[in-house]
């Protein structure tokens, strides 16, 4: 069951986005696309009431709870950046504004990489206190192993990623010759109007 609502909470939040950039720019309708954007942070709170009420109905505490508080815990790190990053480039296409871009050498791109890092510790920190706040809930050690084996794996995508992003400033891209260090538009993402 909670396997199929990570879907579904997946699959909503893409048709949400969907809508809400359609409203936005197709429809000349901002604050209803706004309202549609802001409702897919409910998608996470019904995830997490379901993998609640799943484990105080006695479900065996396994790896589909531990999936659902590391999608919640990406979606809190990362869901902010995905819908600003969509929104740049439907302004772009649909209103002909410039197209968003991350600074692509020099300590410029590591700093943005950093940013992105970040969001992937906030990530691990909001699964960790999830699975945390889940076996504390479920109070039986011996049940609880799956549960503990996710907050390893939410620490360790974290220490890759942040291995990745240590990389960007230890050995940094040089610009081509007689190319900018930033381009024009780097770093100049949006979301409003």
């Amino acid at each position: 069951m909670i396997v199929a609502l990570i879907a579904a909470c997946e699959i909503g939040f893409w048709v949400l986005l969907a809508a809400g950039l359609a409203c936005r720019y197709l429809l000349r309708m901002p604050r209803a696309g706004l309202a549609l954007l802001l409702c897919e942070p409910l998608l996470e709170v019904v995830l997490l009431v379901a993998t609640a009420l799943d484990l105080k109905n006695g479900a065996e505490p396994n790896w589909t709870h531990g999936l659902a508080a590391l999608y919640i815990g990406y979606t809190v790190g990362h869901g902010h950046r995905t819908v600003k990053w969509l929104d740049g480039h439907a302004a772009h296409r649909f209103d002909g504004r410039p197209l968003p871009r991350p600074p692509r050498y020099g300590y410029a791109r590591a700093r943005h990489e950093a940013k992105v890092w970040l969001g992937t510790l906030l990530g691990a920190a909001v699964a960790t206190a999830l699975l945390q706040l889940a076996i504390w809930y479920v109070d039986d050690p011996g049940r609880v192993t799956s549960l503990e084996s996710w907050r390893h794996t939410a620490w360790r995508a974290a220490g890759i990623h942040g291995l990745i992003t240590l990389a960007y400033w230890i050995w940094p891209k040089k610009a081509p010759a007689g190319a900018p260090e930033t381009e024009p538009n780097a770093g100049k993402e949006r979301v409003g109007r």
